[in-house]
């Protein structure tokens, strides 16, 4: 009620002794009196009837308003209504119904022993809701422990909200999405040994994955959207660790020597290459001189069977003429040369410089 309403009601005016008799005689043996009695006649009752209406609605708050990314789910006397409230303003009555607020964005689950404040640029500005737990502690094949950090994204389905409330409650959460993540998880990973984690890391997260989205969307009315399960991390025991990088460290040093041997093998058949594109250089160079010679001894064979069955007595004869008609015109140069005669006419005359020393030295002087 307005402050100066109450201010005028606590200031009451004392009763006239007519109004006292006639209280007395009434039997009441009372003295209250009705505040309206003494209310100014400019106020209008309804006036009143409004401020009392709108401080009981100030008083009370019967209504809510469901932000986007939310569904509102009413409760009247106790029992869920199935039709989801949407965002904007709703109203109830209350001491009889309530609105329950939910949270339909994309939410986050991660499962790590690393405690820092920041997930990575990948979930920077992530909404929806984030909860951090403690990494899935899982027995291997041998017994050995070994942690699994995962991240799981997921989200309430808006249409079915108020049946999943009703049904798993607030912790919807942790029974729905929190336990078959660590079913899944000790399921998957217990069939492989330590030593084997990291080298089937591709097929375990795929596996994880694929049966945690059949789980969740098996249950009935599909309470869940489920949007990706990713593997962060397999965390081992220091001493397999320790080992699987001894192994590794050891299978690096196979693979560089056979890298070398291959390398070696490579570079070995490149030589053998060369020296056969040599060889073959070679031979083909030796093939076209000897194609060459073998092709001028035919053209000078073809070329001397040709002169040769040319020659005549007659064409012979005439031969010696000129050559000695040659020697005739050096002879009166050269009066001390001599001239041999060589039997079978094939070369008529042989020209052999007589002159000694000092005769060659005048002569050439003069």
């Amino acid at each position: 009620m307005p402050a100066d309403m109450n201010d005028y009601f606590k200031k009451k005016k004392p009763s006239n002794s007519s109004n006292n008799t006639n209280n007395t005689n009434r039997g009441g043996g009372s003295n209250f009196e009705s505040p309206f009695n003494n209310m100014p006649k400019s106020i209008p009752v309804w006036l009143i009837l409004i401020a009392a209406i709108a401080f009981a609605f100030f008083i009370f708050k019967p209504f809510t308003i469901i932000n986007s990314g939310e569904v509102g789910i009413k409760v009247t006397t106790g029992k869920f209504e199935q039709e989801p409230l949407k965002a904007g303003l709703h109203f109830y009555i209350p001491m009889f119904q309530k609105i329950i607020p939910v949270n339909t964005r994309i939410r986050l689950i991660t499962y790590s022993n690393d405690v820092t404040s920041e997930l990575g640029d990948k979930y920077r500005g992530f909404e929806g809701g984030l909860r951090r737990n403690r990494a899935i502690s899982v027995l291997d094949k041998r017994g050995l422990t070994v942690n699994i950090d995962l991240a799981v994204q997921y989200s309430l389905k808006a249409e079915s909200a108020p049946a999943t409330i009703e049904k798993w409650g607030a912790s919807w959460e942790e029974k729905i999405i929190n336990s078959k993540v660590r079913e899944v998880v000790r399921d998957v990973v217990g069939q492989y040994t330590a030593e084997q984690l990291p080298e089937m890391r591709n097929e375990i997260a795929s596996a994880i994955q694929t049966k945690v989205r059949q789980r969740v969307e098996a249950l009935p009315s599909q309470p869940v959207i489920l949007s990706s399960v990713e593997l962060r991390n397999i965390v081992l025991p220091p001493k397999i660790k320790e080992k699987i990088e001894q192994v590794q460290a050891a299978k690096q040093d196979v693979t560089i020597a056979e890298q070398e041997k291959e390398k070696a093998k490579q570079q070995a058949q490149k030589a053998a290459e060369v020296a056969r594109g040599v060889a073959e250089k070679n031979r083909i160079e030796a093939q076209g001189e000897a194609d060459k010679i073998r092709i001028e001894a035919q053209e000078q064979a073809k070329a001397n069977k040709l002169i040769s069955d040319s020659l005549t007595p007659e064409l012979i004869q005439l031969e010696q003429i000129k050559t000695q008609a040659k020697f005739n015109e050096a002879l009166k140069v050269n009066k001390d040369a001599q001239i041999f005669l060589t039997p079978g006419g094939a070369v008529p005359n042989i020209w052999v410089d007589a002159k000694s020393k000092e005769q060659k030295t005048i002569s050439a002087q003069q």
